[in-house]
This record gives structure tokens, C-alpha cells and sequence, in this order.
């Protein structure tokens, strides 16, 4: 696989500098990159490599991507049980990762003064710098030259998070002492609870002062015609249970009721629910199994800072759950609002939102909570918001529960073929 040319010059970057930080959006191919650059780093100066994750990115993220990008290097991830995260540090692997929430046990471990080299993925865990876990780790790696940090949310919840972010990469950026990055850089409005507002031009300043330090990849940067479409994977996980029920047997059971599919067809569809989430029965009522990606969509919008998102669903049970987690969602009656950039989330179905629509004044990001079946319905709603107008690279980011028919589908639409032959073949 070859790396986009931003993702080279980013790669690039953190190899030519022992304390780097890159920038992003989220699905920017941040882990791809820091994996190139860290292979480099590996081959040429033979260092061991630690890497600080969220615990469901440390677990299934650096793994997966490694195969694909970096398949020579042998990566641990030091998750679970104390003694799996033992073996994982003590094992012969050029890379262990492991979680945020494993530092207090981490700097406790000998095998930490084995590695040379350290990489922060979501930089903004460090953000405080007077906290326990932050102080342990600082002392814990002080011998550890290259520093690199990961980030899409830098500044999302307001400038005075960058501080622990640079202090955690280098020292040199910011200065040591965050009183004096707060007088410096801000004015106190309320003493007694410790509140601070940025100065007029501040961020400015700030993001100059650690440029030399700071890959930014910035909106509009690389675009053509029209901004870049960054089309991002979100694979999600979930008990297959049921779903290889339904596969196999066309049946399932919900208490002292049965639903069952009539042709293979129809089995499909009811596949399709299940990765979903749900499946109806006979009177169109959703009998819910799990909300993995409803609750992975929430981590999304969490992790883009909230930025106005459009979401498209496929069936009504999806649109009647999203309105219960997200009320004041608008719909195909709150285009205007949208356009206007008075919505977060805009909720549609991609038959709704087909040729005409012109939705990209609003924002760049849309989420595919379930695939339509038609390849010109999937163009035809990213078209809503890449189109001309749109003054940012658009990020459309596809729900696929792995080992279901959503990564049939999604191979189709890939691979521009019928999609209902793709479901039936996940029946074989």
C-alpha cells in the first residue's frame, strides 16, 4: 500500500525530528504514517518503539494497520491481564503498544528502559499536566529522546490543553511551567475557580512558537478541482451470535417469538439489521441486539470536535434510535438550518438526499451508519457535500461491522457490482 504524498511529507517529518507532532483530522491516516516512519526509525537506528493509545485503538487500530502498512515489524499490544501486558513487554517485539490507562503500572515495569522511542496517539489524553498519570510518565521516560505526538483534537477544548500536549513531546515548545504559559498567553477572569481567557491573538502565537516542531495538515492544502474526499473504514465489532443464527438457519428466536426469512433475499435484509444492530419482525417492530455502532458513531462525533456531521441511516428503526440520542438532530425539512451552519447533525436517508441537494455550505463530514444498496444512492448523498462550493476536503466515514454482510456491500460498491448479489453471497 502507498501512503497519500501528506502522509509521506507527515512521515517524513517525525523521522527527521526526535520530538515531532502531527496534526490531522480524524481519519487522516495518522497511525499509517507514525508506522512508516517508525519502520525507518527501527531499521536504520535499531530502536525499540512504545506506543500510547486509547484502549480500543491500542487493541484493534495499531494491530490492523501494522499488517497493512508496515507487515515487517513485529508488534505486541501489552492490553489485558497483567501478565499478558508482561509478555508483551518482555517479548523480542520492535513495537508494544498499549492504553492510556495502563500508565500507572507501566512506569512501574523495568522493561520501559528498553525503549528508545515513544509515540502519543491521541495526544490530548496528556493534556494535564498536574496529574498523577501525567507526572509518572514524564519521570518514567525521561530517557527517551524521540518523542512523537498524534492528534486531530488539539485545541478542542480551547487553548490551554496544548500546554501538557508539548510539554509531554518537548519541553522547548511552551516552557515548563503553565502559569507562566497562562500569564503569558491569557488573562484571568475568575480567580477563585481558576478560569482563563485566551489574548487576542494568542493561538497564533502559540501554533508559531511550536511550528517548528508541528506537521499541520491543514483544510484546502491539497486540493484540486474540487477538495480532496477522504473515504475512512470504521470498523466496529460485535457478538455473532445471532447473526450466524440467521446465516445459517434463516431463524431466530426473541423470547416466545420467532422471526424468520422466507427466501435467501429476505435473509440478506435480515442480516443487514443484524449488523446494524436490530431485527424487525413480521409487524415491522425493531427488536434491538446491540448498539455498537450507534455508540461508536458517538465516539465519532466526540472525537471530530462536534463538527456539523451528516448522517445517513438506512432503516426507519436507525432513524427512530438516532432521534432518541440526538433530539435536536435536524432532517430533510431542516435544510436551511443545515446550510446555515445551525446543525450538528442532519439526519437522512440516502433516497432523500439523491440528485439536486445542495448541502455543502453546512459542513465536511458525513457518516454511513448502514450502506445503501445502490452504488448511485452512496454517490449520490457524498455528492450532497463534494461538490463545487465546498471549501473543504470532505471526510466520509463508512460503519462496517466485521465478519457481516456490511463488508460485502462495501466491496461492491468498491468494486462498482450489484451489491444484492454481494448479500447473498454472505449466506454461503
Amino acid at each position: 500500500m502507498t501512503l497519500r504524498p501528506y502522509q509521506r511529507a507527515a512521515a517524513d517529518f517525525l523521522y527527521n525530528h526526535d520530538r515531532a507532532m502531527v496534526l490531522a483530522p480524524v481519519g487522516a491516516g495518522k497511525t499509517a504514517t507514525a508506522l512508516d516512519a517508525i519502520y525507518s526509525l527501527v531499521q536504520d537506528a535499531g530502536y525499540r518503539v512504545l506506543v500510547l493509545a486509547p484502549l480500543r485503538v491500542a487493541q484493534h487500530v495499531w494491530p490492523a494497520e501494522a499488517e497493512k502498512w508496515a507487515p515487517e515489524l513485529h508488534v505486541e499490544v501489552a492490553c489485558g491481564s497483567p501478565r499478558e501486558r508482561v509478555e508483551a513487554l518482555r517479548s523480542r517485539a520492535e513495537v508494544v503498544v498499549t492504553n492510556y490507562d495502563s500508565i500507572e503500572w507501566l512506569v512501574q515495569q523495568p522493561e520501559i528502559e528498553t525503549f528508545k522511542a515513544v509515540v502519543f496517539d491521541e495526544l490530548t489524553r496528556l493534556k494535564n499536566p498536574s496529574g498523577k498519570r501525567f507526572k509518572a510518565l514524564e519521570k518514567a521516560i525521561k530517557h527517551i529522546e524521540v518523542r512523537w505526538g498524534l492528534t486531530g483534537s488539539f485545541t478542542s477544548n480551547g487553548l490551554e490543553d496544548v500546554f501538557g500536549q508539548c510539554k509531554i513531546v518537548d519541553r522547548k515548545m511552551l516552557g515548563r511551567s503553565k502559569g507562566a504559559f497562562l500569564q503569558q498567553y491569557f488573562y484571568c477572569v475568575n480567580q477563585e475557580f481558576n478560569q482563563w481567557s485566551a489574548r487576542h491573538g494568542a493561538l497564533e502565537h502559540v501554533m508559531g512558537r511550536i511550528r517548528p516542531w508541528t506537521y499541520l495538515l491543514e483544510a484546502g492544502v491539497y486540493t484540486n478541482t474540487l477538495p480532496p474526499l477522504h473515504t475512512v473504514e470504521v470498523p466496529c465489532q460485535m457478538d455473532m451470535t445471532d447473526y450466524r443464527k440467521m446465516q445459517k438457519e434463516f431463524v431466530l428466536e426473541f423470547g416466545d417469538q420467532t422471526i424468520s426469512a422466507v427466501t435467501a433475499a429476505a435473509a440478506g435484509q435480515k442480516l443487514q439489521q443484524l449488523a446494524a444492530g436490530f431485527v424487525y419482525d413480521e409487524q415491522r417492530e425493531a427488536h434491538w441486539t446491540h448498539t455498537v455502532k450507534l455508540d461508536r458513531l458517538a465516539e465519532l462525533l466526540e472525537e471530530n470536535q462536534r463538527a456539523p456531521t451528516i448522517v445517513f441511516y438506512q432503516f426507519q428503526a436507525e432513524y427512530d434510535m438516532l432521534r432518541q440520542r440526538y433530539p435536536h438532530a435536524g432532517t430533510i425539512d431542516d435544510l436551511d438550518l443545515w446550510n446555515r451552519g445551525d446543525l450538528e447533525v442532519l439526519l437522512l436517508h440516502p433516497q432523500a438526499a439523491g440528485h439536486g441537494l445542495n448541502l455543502q455550505h453546512g459542513g465536511h463530514h458525513v457518516v454511513f451508519l448502514s450502506l445503501p444498496w445502490s452504488l448511485e444512492l452512496y454517490e449520490q448523498a457524498i455528492g450532497r457535500l463534494h461538490r463545487s462550493g465546498q471549501q473543504h476536503p470532505v471526510w466520509c466515514y463508512v460503519m462496517l461491522m466485521e465478519g457481516t454482510v456490511d463488508e460485502k456491500m462495501w466491496a461492491a460498491l468498491r468494486n462498482k457490482r450489484s451489491v444484492s448479489d454481494a448479500a447473498l453471497e454472505a449466506l454461503r
